[in-house]
């Protein structure tokens, strides 16, 4: 098989320090080059000195871009110039193939189209829902769903939930590509020493501090109960200090605010070493933390939505109110079941393989790289019902 030229863009790019689309970008991106592929990253600037930022990483080339530091403007105003950069090269040697996550970036899909690249769009999560953005914000999100469905040649969703939206409310179809689950044997912990922890003496939440994450409903909840093994919570978000603030008060000396921890490792060991992983995420489609949670062994309490019962199943207890948070940390204290309830959902983890999820970006490409072949004058395409293979 001949190598592609393919081209990631509208996230921070990599090394993956921040969420799901930065982690897959790394882990399918690094397997594509593997195979022989030329993949070619767009990222942000990370520390403000662009003579720092590496060239390459993983196989995969990175070019750097700056971004607008504001919120409603820092994803649009970087895919607009890495779009410029993409197309601004000499026709034979632009890319066979373009992945554009995120559907905000779909003002964008008409330039890709026009400079006679292929483009699939990963559409993530229900971004339209997430409360930190306003009534404009929610609207712009919906209508971009829309302009995503006409404007790209594939359309990408990592849940089942997600492809059943897509579906009921556009009549359109998407390809299933979850993210994979690293699965560790949970047998290391040294580093926690550096937190003060013990292996399955603390309860663990990582996640960027949203509302949609209900950071606020499991420190609620916990303090509400009689448990005594720690909350550890780790992470934070840009633009929400108010929010990050309004968590802190709701805890007591037996919360823990670590903030972000970027040592893979310790994360890893947190992970795996935890006595009950909480999982707040509810608007995101299939969850990388969740996953790694599960890979890990670790028994999980999560948000009750679909998105997580498509996961978690039966190896999963699911809570909606700090009531319920309160009754499952009570729960977890007793230790009853939580091995086994780990055991279970590193089984189901086993079913999200990075290695299958690489094949399936690979023939996805592949089907676009085709679709340049055929196309002299591309216009927009609705993705028709019933096209799509799943592949998970």
């Amino acid at each position: 098989m001949s190598g592609l030229r393919i081209a990631m863009l509208g996230t921070r790019g990599v090394p993956a320090r921040y969420g799901g689309f930065e982690t897959a970008i790394e882990e399918i991106g690094r397997r594509l080059a593997a195979r022989g592929h030329e993949v070619t990253v767009y990222c942000r600037h990370s520390n403000g000195n662009p003579e720092e930022d590496p060239r390459d990483y993983l196989g995969m080339k990175l070019v750097f871009l700056p971004a607008l530091r504001k919120r409603a403007l820092e994803t649009l105003s970087h895919t607009g110039l890495s779009v410029t950069h993409l197309i601004a090269r000499q026709p034979r040697r632009r890319s066979d193939a373009a992945i554009v996550f995120n559907a905000a970036n779909a003002p964008f899909l008409p330039l890709i189209r026009a400079a006679g690249i292929p483009v699939a769009t990963h559409v993530d999560g229900l971004e339209w829902k997430r409360a930190k953005w306003g009534p404009a914000g929610q609207k712009y999100y919906l209508r971009m769903e829309a302009l995503a469905v006409r404007c790209s040649d594939l359309l990408i969703a990592d849940a089942i939930g997600i492809q059943e939206y897509y579906r009921e409310k556009f009549d359109a179809d998407t390809v299933y590509l979850a993210y994979g689950a690293p699965i560790q044997s949970g047998e290391e912990s040294a580093k926690l020493a550096e937190l003060g922890l013990e292996p399955r003496g603390y309860h663990l939440v990582v996640a960027r501090f949203e509302p949609e994450n209900h950071v606020h409903v499991i420190v609620d909840g916990y303090v509400r109960s009689a448990a005594r093994t720690p909350l550890v919570v780790v992470g934070s978000a840009p633009y929400s200090d108010e929010y990050t603030r309004s968590v802190h008060a709701l805890g007591d000396d037996r919360v823990r605010f670590v903030g972000g921890v970027w040592d893979q490792e310790l994360l890893d060991q947190l992970y795996a070493n935890a006595r009950i992983y909480w999982h707040g995420h509810s608007v995101g489609g299939t969850n990388p933390s969740l996953l790694r949670a599960i890979g890990s062994g670790t028994a999980t309490n999560a948000y009750d939505v679909g998105f997580n019962r498509e996961v978690l199943s039966t190896a999963g207890r699911y809570f909606s109110s700090p009531d319920e948070v309160a009754a499952l940390a009570e729960d977890a204290e007793r230790g009853e079941g939580l091995a086994e309830r780990g055991e279970l959902a590193r089984a189901f983890a086993r079913r999200y393989d990075w290695d299958k999820v690489a094949d399936g970006y690979e023939l996805l490409c592949l089907d676009l790289a085709a679709k340049r072949g055929r196309r002299s004058n591309p216009k927009p395409a609705r993705v028709k019902h019933g096209t799509a293979r799943v592949m998970r």
